[in-house]
């Protein structure tokens, strides 16, 4: 059966289609996770999976039943057969298996992103986290962006930036040397730093354990497009260099430097 997309947008029924969604690709993912999947190196010498093309082709499959006709952008997809020249007003931009080392390497930062683009800037998004059983997803709540987390079968609880405290914390990608993340961990006022994998980190800021996410390194839109819905719908920020709002659709779908920012 067919939705309005525009309709479980306003009402808040789109943050349960998503969790539900991303919850179901992550069980696709999950038997492929420390069972020595097959990986191939893509054009741009970046890892892929069985678990990444099984996860991408049910989230497109879902999508497409549920909201025929939106354009869809994702991360496996633009590797085979490139990057659109243009996008609709409304497009989903999907990352099936954020962090696709680590997943290889056995660890537990891997996600599951879908984000929804409208105008240039994205207005939903959920995270999922297979390997903890943990999905974050931005929805509405009386009217107002509210974000929430669940465990797998149970309900949600909301989730909410924090002060920023006297000692704040960043949290950064962890192929960073030390160095490195001390130096851009104090270009914004941070004392600690902790290093992570994949969109975990916008998602952390989100319910108050880290308060900045810098990265100076290029990303892609659909590595960061979700966890920026659901960092937003907490009461946070992601800048771009220029000190607006990270934007949605570039060129090529890169992005260059940001940060994600708590209370």
């Amino acid at each position: 059966m067919t939705h309005s997309l525009t309709d479980d947008l306003a009402s808040g029924a789109l943050a349960d289609v998503l969790a539900d969604l991303a919850e179901e690709a992550a069980r696709v993912i999950l038997p492929y996770w420390r069972a020595d999947a097959e990986v191939i190196t893509k054009a741009d010498d970046s890892p892929v999976t069985q678990a990444d093309r099984a996860a991408e082709a049910l989230i497109l499959a879902r999508l497409e039943a549920r909201y025929p006709g939106v354009q869809t952008v994702a991360e496996e997809a633009v590797a085979e057969d490139g990057a659109p020249t243009s996008t609709q007003d409304l497009f989903w931009l999907i990352d099936p298996l954020d962090g696709t080392r680590g997943f290889i390497r056995g660890g537990e930062a891997y996600t599951v992103n879908i984000a929804l683009v409208q105008a240039g800037r994205v207005v939903a998004g959920v995270v999922t986290a297979p390997a903890t059983a943990t999905t974050w997803v931005s929805g509405v709540r009386d009217g107002s962006p509210v974000a929430l987390r669940r465990r797998f079968g149970d309900g949600w609880q909301v989730v909410r930036v924090r002060p920023r405290p006297d000692a704040p914390q960043a949290v950064v990608s962890h192929t960073m040397t030390d160095e490195e993340a001390t130096r851009l961990a104090a270009r914004h006022g941070c004392v600690q730093w902790q290093g992570t994998d994949s969109s975990l980190k916008f998602c952390l800021i989100a319910e108050g354990r880290f308060d900045a996410y810098p990265r100076t390194g290029p990303t892609h839109e659909w590595d960061t497009a979700a966890g920026h819905a659901v960092l937003e719908a907490a009461g946070g920020r992601v800048l771009a260099e220029d000190g607006q709002p990270l934007g949605y659709g570039k060129p090529g779908f890169w992005n260059g430097p940001f940060v994600a920012l708590g209370g």
